[in-house]
């Protein structure tokens, strides 16, 4: 049985422009534990995922509905100017190699999303996340993979405080100004075709094992 996996780990951000965090080359530790047999264990309903209006790559507005109903997602927030390999390239990383792995399952075809979304939206524009997501933004029947922002700060407070994605922005100790960096706590949230949090990943549990295992078992469910 899975239980909501909270790790209160602080994660200093260094300040610096926008990277790509698919050039990372960073490893993925292997797991020190074998994931139970998918099925064999319950996902409960947390929470509903929140809705509100969302910029897509071409700076459409969305609700994020959209993109949290009808299939399971995956979805993670983000910012594209962190540096930490243990932060938003972790994420980036787990994502990319759970979509070469779904890819090659044709059960999982069409079942199965990825969203990336910013929290901060005063420098991660629309073409920003089209930078960011490069050659990986795709959407179709075996894999889609979105690349989200907000308008501004005020649509996108309703959708941390929904989720309980804390984000603080740092001020330097000088000049009691903030700065480019920003904290959080790395979370990643597995979504029900419904639209229910069912699972919510920290660093130490984010593994494309234990999500696979976890999105076979909530397609084992019946609707």
């Amino acid at each position: 049985m899975t239980v909501l996996r909270f790790l209160a780990l602080a994660l200093a951000w260094l300040a610096a422009g926008p990277v790509s965090a698919h050039q990372t080359d960073a490893l993925l530790p292997d797991l020190d534990y074998a994931p139970p047999a998918p099925g064999t264990y319950p996902l409960h309903r947390i929470m509903r995922a929140p809705d509100g209006p969302v910029l897509d790559v071409e700076g459409r507005v969305r609700p994020l509905s959209r993109f949290t109903r009808g299939r399971i997602t995956l979805l993670g927030f983000i910012y594209t100017a962190c540096r930490d390999p243990d932060g938003c390239p972790l994420a980036y990383r787990v994502f990319d190699l759970l979509k070469k792995e779904i890819e090659a399952a044709p059960a999982l075809h069409g079942k199965v999303r990825l969203v990336t979304l910013s929290f901060d939206p005063a420098r991660d524009t629309p073409s920003v996340m089209r930078h960011y997501g490069g050659s990986r933004i795709r959407e179709g029947e075996g894999l889609s993979w979105y690349f989200l922002t907000t308008r501004s700060a005020r649509d996108l407070l309703p959708l941390v405080e929904g989720f309980g994605q804390d984000v603080r922005q740092s001020v330097d100790r000088s000049s009691g100004r903030p700065v480019r960096e920003l904290s959080h706590v790395l979370k990643v949230f597995l979504i029900d075709r419904s639209g229910y949090v069912r699972e919510i990943y920290t660093s130490t549990f984010l593994h494309p094992r234990t999500v696979l295992s976890d999105i076979e078992t909530l397609l084992m469910e019946r609707d």
